[in-house]
């Protein structure tokens, strides 16, 4: 497999285990760090941790796949 599948094949894994983890953990939904913290994810480098499940989440957005509630910042699926 080419590195350009590979790295498509990894998005879609991403998603994917977001989506299940998002409709199987509470209705109100989750937060962006113990989102990663499940799948565990949310690392990244000194002060930018949570960097690869928040730029997941901001794609599945504008897919329409999620949606975040403004004032609880609570993120849950469509």
């Amino acid at each position: 497999m080419e590195p350009y599948q590979l790295a498509q094949h990894a998005i879609a894994d991403l998603k994917t285990a977001i989506l299940l983890t998002l409709r199987n953990g509470p209705e109100i939904g989750m937060k962006n760090a113990d989102l990663g913290r499940c799948l565990g994810i949310h690392h990244g480098h000194a002060g930018h941790e949570g960097h690869i499940q928040r730029s997941m989440l901001a794609l599945m957005e504008s897919e329409g796949l999620v949606v975040q509630d403004n004032t609880s910042k609570l993120w849950r699926t469509k």
